[in-house]
C-alpha cells in the first residue's frame, strides 16, 4: 500500500531532537470485538469470563472437515460500523486465509480480508481544542480472533483457552494522519465513542474487546515516511500515549546518533514504561493470503445497506451540533455530555424532566461541574449514580426561581448525596430551612452591620472598589449563605457608593 501524506507539518507538534525538529508519524489498527451472541463462523458463545474453553466449537477447534457459517449479524454490525465512521460500503467482498502457525490458532491460519474487505475509506473527525483534524480510514474488514495462551498456570507446560479463537473482530484500519500522542488518544477515545452508540462493540479495553495496533516512525518535518515500528496489541488510551512518546524519542535518538530503524513488531510494559522488540514485522506477503475455498464472496444489495442505514442512531458529532444550537451549551460542554451515549441521554432526561424545557447551560453546568466531581469520586459515570434526573431537574428549577443560591444548590445536592439519596429537593429545602433570603429588610440590616464593623474597610474599597468581594463575602457568611447574591451585590454597591 502506498502513504500518501494528508496532513500539513503542524510545528505544535514537533519533538525536539539534538540536530533539529522531528515530526512523529502515527497509523491505527484497531480491533474492535463485534458485538453479537455468537462467533464470526460458529455458533459458539462470546460471553466473557467463562471458564477456560467452554465457549468452543468444532469449527474454533479446527477439526478436520469442519465449515465456517458466516454469522449475518456480524456483517451488519460491520456495515453499520462503516455507516457510522462515514465510509464506503463495499457490497462485495471476500474472506482470505491469512496462514501462521501458533498454538492459539487451532487451523494454522486466520480467516480474515485482505484485497477485498466489507468497508473501504472513511473519516474520524477530531477536535483538537477548538481545531478539527481529520482522521482518513483506510479499511474495515472483518476476521477471526486467536485464542489466548496461560503461561503462568504451570511450571513446565503452557496452557492454551480458546474462548475468543473464533470470536467476530473488526480491524479498523487509519491512514498515517496522526500526529501526536494526545491526537492518537483522542482518537482512540472518538472511535470507542462512535462503536458504543452504534453499539457495535462494548470497547471495554480492560477486557480485550477494543486494542490497538500502533505504527510509530519519525521523520524531518514535511519530509519522506521513515521506517515503521508496529507496537502490538495496547489495551489502554492512556498506554497508547505512553507508548507513541517511548517509540518516538528512541527512534529519534537512534537516527541522530547515525543509526538506522528496523521494521519490527514490539511490545509497550507499561510498569517500565518502555517497548520492547517482540519480532521482526511481517510484510503481506509472509501470510500467504489467498481466499479460502470453503467461504463463498460475501455480497448484499443497496436495500440490506440502507435498512441498516435507517436504523442508525445519532452519533456524537451530530448530537454535540444539536446540544450546541438547541440547548446553548457550550462546545466544550457538548463534548464531555456526549462522550458517551447514557450521559447524553441523562442531560436530555433533566433538560425535559416533567415536560419542561430547562436552561440547557444550567442543566450542563450542574451535570459537568459538581454531579461529575461526584461521580469521579465514586469511579462512576454521571448516569451511573443514584442521583436522578428528577433531583438534579428540582435543584436548577429552585435555582432558575431564586428559592436557593448557586452556593445553595451545591449544598443541596450534598444533602442528597450523603444523606437522602432519595430526597426531593424542594421538600429537603423547605424542610431543612435552605431557602434563599430575598427580603430586602433582613438582607440591608446584614449589610449596614458589616459596613458599620469596618470603617477601614470601606475606605479601602472606595478607593478600590474591586475590593467589594471582601464586603459580600462577609455579608454571605453572616446571612450563613442565603443572601441572593444579585441582591446584595446590588445593595452593597448603593451602601458604599460605588457604581
Amino acid at each position: 500500500m502506498t502513504l500518501i501524506d494528508t496532513r500539513t507539518p503542524n510545528p505544535k507538534s514537533f519533538i525536539a531532537g539534538s540536530t533539529g525538529d522531528w515530526e512523529v508519524i502515527i497509523g491505527m489498527e484497531v480491533h474492535a470485538q463485534v458485538t453479537s451472541e455468537s462467533k464470526l463462523f460458529s455458533g459458539s458463545s462470546t460471553a466473557f469470563g467463562n471458564p477456560a474453553n467452554a465457549n468452543v466449537s468444532f469449527v474454533d477447534a479446527g477439526m478436520p472437515g469442519m465449515l465456517p457459517t458466516i454469522n449475518i449479524e456480524c456483517v451488519r454490525q460491520a456495515v453499520r460500523t462503516g455507516l457510522g465512521l462515514k465510509a464506503k460500503i463495499n457490497k462485495r467482498s471476500v474472506f482470505d486465509r491469512k496462514n501462521y502457525f501458533y498454538p492459539d490458532q487451532p487451523p494454522g491460519y486466520q480467516i480474515s480480508q485482505y484485497k477485498d474487505p466489507i468497508v473501504g475509506e472513511g473519516v474520524v473527525a477530531l477536535d483538537m481544542n477548538g481545531d478539527q483534524v481529520e482522521i482518513g480510514i483506510e479499511r474495515v474488514h472483518l476476521e477471526t480472533d486467536a485464542g489466548k495462551l496461560l503461561h503462568d498456570q504451570h511450571p513446565n507446560m503452557s496452557f492454551v483457552d480458546l474462548n475468543r479463537a473464533g470470536v467476530a473482530l473488526m480491524e479498523i484500519v487509519s491512514k498515517p494522519d496522526l500526529r501526536s500522542s494526545e491526537e492518537a488518544k483522542e482518537y482512540l477515545a472518538k472511535l470507542r465513542s462512535i462503536l458504543r452508540y452504534l453499539g457495535t462493540c462494548d470497547g471495554n479495553m480492560e477486557q480485550g474487546s477494543m486494542r490497538a495496533d500502533v505504527n510509530v516512525s519519525v521523520r524531518r518535518p514535511g519530509g519522506e515516511f521513515g521506517t515503521r515500528c508496529e507496537i502490538k496489541n495496547v489495551n489502554s488510551i492512556r498506554f497508547a500515549g505512553q507508548a507513541i512518546e517511548f517509540e518516538a524519542r528512541r527512534q529519534i535518538d537512534i537516527l541522530e546518533d547515525g543509526g538506522t530503524i528496523d521494521q519490527e513488531t514490539r511490545l509497550y510494559d507499561p510498569k517500565a514504561g518502555e517497548t520492547r522488540s517482540m519480532r521482526s514485522k511481517e510484510d503481506a506477503q509472509d501470510y500467504r493470503y489467498f481466499p479460502d475455498p470453503d467461504l463463498l464472496p460475501l455480497e448484499f444489495d443497496d436495500a440490506f445497506v440502507s435498512a441498516l442505514a435507517d436504523g442508525l442512531p445519532e452519533l456524537p458529532d451530530e448530537k454535540k451540533a444539536r446540544f450546541i444550537s438547541d440547548f446553548g451549551v457550550t462546545p466544550y460542554d457538548a463534548m464531555v455530555l456526549t462522550l458517551d451515549r447514557e450521559t447524553a441521554d441523562y442531560f436530555e432526561s433533566v433538560v425535559a424532566f416533567g415536560g419542561a424545557k430547562r436552561d440547557g447551560k444550567a442543566v450542563a453546568n450542574m451535570l459537568n461541574a459538581d454531579v461529575a466531581a461526584f461521580a469521579n469520586s465514586q469511579g462512576l459515570a454521571i448516569w451511573e449514580t443514584h442521583l436522578q434526573p428528577s433531583q438534579i431537574a428540582g435543584i436548577v428549577d429552585l435555582m432558575a426561581a431564586g428559592t436557593i443560591s448557586s452556593k445553595g444548590a451545591k449544598d443541596l445536592l450534598q444533602v442528597i448525596i450523603a444523606e437522602e439519596p432519595e430526597g426531593e429537593p424542594a421538600e429537603i429545602v423547605e424542610r431543612r430551612g435552605m431557602k434563599q433570603v430575598t427580603d430586602m429588610g433582613a438582607i440591608e440590616a446584614i449589610v449596614d452591620e458589616i459596613i458599620a464593623a469596618n470603617p477601614e474597610q470601606v475606605e479601602k474599597v472606595k478607593a478600590k472598589p474591586t475590593m467589594i468581594g471582601w464586603f459580600v463575602g462577609q455579608a454571605m457568611k453572616a446571612s450563613g449563605g442565603k443572601a441572593n447574591p444579585q441582591a446584595l451585590n446590588e445593595l452593597m454597591k448603593n451602601k458604599l457608593g460605588i457604581e
